[in-house]
């Protein structure tokens, strides 16, 4: 077992029964190697991540990462917000709920290792599809360096850039937003890249 997961569920206050329970079913599937990531526990098939183990206020949850392809009989995956295209979730606000879906969590976790397995593969929404605000298409088309560093980003940056600037309702908040993150495109990082 990983030091660092040891840690996490030793140090869980809220949903620690929940997340050993799901920990004793996830590590069943003798194919999966327990790991830490993202500062949660994080299950893996041959160097992929599978499953995440998680919590919130109001709810713990199984995070599959490619839980769109699962086939979700039961009806029990849920997308975590209109802008997540792969990573489905099963929610859970108490042990037996747990108890009661047990076989579909073992059948979902399977189903999750052979989609790996076999190599399936997502279809992602392309930077195109993604609305440019005009604030930042008027800046872009003013300032020739911004634009080129823009484009030299790697697809996922430039998605998480026009996402964000896209979540402003209002126009000054969009442009103050752009000017924020100005200096940080030019030196070719992306929205959360600090160092």
């Amino acid at each position: 077992m990983n030091t660092k997961a040891e840690l996490f569920f030793e140090k869980a206050n809220r949903w620690s029964e929940e997340y050993s329970l799901l920990r004793d079913i996830i590590l069943e599937n003798k194919s999966l190697k327990e790991d830490f990531k993202w500062k949660h526990p994080c299950y893996t098939y041959e160097g992929k991540n599978i499953i995440i183990v998680h919590g919130f206020k109001d709810y713990c949850a199984l995070l599959f990462h490619k839980g769109v392809l699962i086939q979700d009989k039961a009806g029990i995956l849920i997308q975590q917000t209109e802008n997540v295209q792969s990573a489905r979730q099963i929610r859970f606000t108490n042990v037996q709920q747990i108890l009661e879906l047990r076989t579909v969590i073992k059948k979902y976790i399977q189903e999750a290792i052979d989609i790996e397995r076999l190599g399936k593969k997502l279809e992602f929404k392309k930077v195109e599809e993604y609305p440019m605000p005009e604030e930042f298409k008027k800046v872009l088309d003013d300032d020739e360096a911004l634009t080129k560093a823009f484009h030299s980003l790697t697809p996922g940056r430039q998605k998480g850039y026009l996402f964000y600037f896209n979540q402003a309702k209002r126009s000054k908040t969009r442009e103050s937003r752009i000017e924020k993150y100005y200096q940080h495109i030019l030196d070719g990082k992306g929205i959360n890249d600090y160092i």
